[in-house]
């Protein structure tokens, strides 16, 4: 059962399911794996927290939007065919182990759905990795939660001129980030501590590098 509403993302992101429930990850704890599958140990295993706090692109990443959110640009929903919105939607699904809040969910004029998704960055002519990642499980959700087709998603680079970058999703890119998810799942289920990250340069900027072993 999907739950959408409207709520404060960083107020959420920092809720907890209940152990009761189904426990569920959010696209941010799917890239940190990304980056590095330890992450998902030393976070949900141990709850060590990375204290992203202090780090200056999270703090301004929050401030521009903030910012988004005061100022939202009409002409740009325009563009891309956006029939209606809504905005910091709170998404949840027991069945993908998946919540999280969307930037903004455009209802298309041809009965489709969107995820917007705005980020402190400047664009580039290939999205990101962690970006088309972080996409394509928004995507999961509202399909799920909405049952609308989801055939495109939206990264909006704020830094640059807020330029708009479209990503049309493949059935491989759903197999893939359940691929994922059933990875993370599994550390968590079974709390073993998995192989570090492919690139050693990823260690020199990580905030678990201390206790890493």
């Amino acid at each position: 059962m999907c739950s959408p509403s409207l709520s404060d993302p960083e107020s959420v992101e920092r809720e907890r399911v209940s152990p009761e429930s189904i426990f569920m990850i959010t696209p941010s704890e799917v890239i940190e794996y990304l980056f590095c599958p330890r992450f998902i140990y030393f976070m949900n295993c141990l709850d060590i927290p990375q204290h992203e706090e202090l780090r200056y692109k999270v703090l301004k990443g929050r401030e521009m939007h903030k910012l988004r959110a005061k100022h939202n640009v009409a002409y740009l929903r325009k563009k891309l065919g956006c029939a209606g919105k809504e905005i910091d939607v709170y998404l949840a699904s027991p069945r993908l182990h998946v919540r999280g809040v969307v930037d903004e969910v455009l209802h298309l004029a041809d009965g489709t759905a969107a995820p917007l998704d705005y980020k402190f960055a400047e664009c580039r002519w290939v999205p990101f990795k962690t970006h088309k990642m972080q996409s394509v499980l928004y995507a999961m959700l509202i399909r799920e939660c909405y049952g609308k087709k989801v055939e495109k998603g939206y990264v909006c680079y704020l830094r640059g001129g807020s330029k708009v970058e479209e990503i049309v999703y493949r059935e491989a890119d759903f197999a893939e980030a359940e691929s994922i998810i059933s990875e993370i799942v599994d550390i968590i289920e079974r709390g073993y501590y998995p192989g570090r990250a492919r690139s050693r340069n990823r260690c020199a900027d990580c905030c678990y590098r201390n206790i890493c072993v």
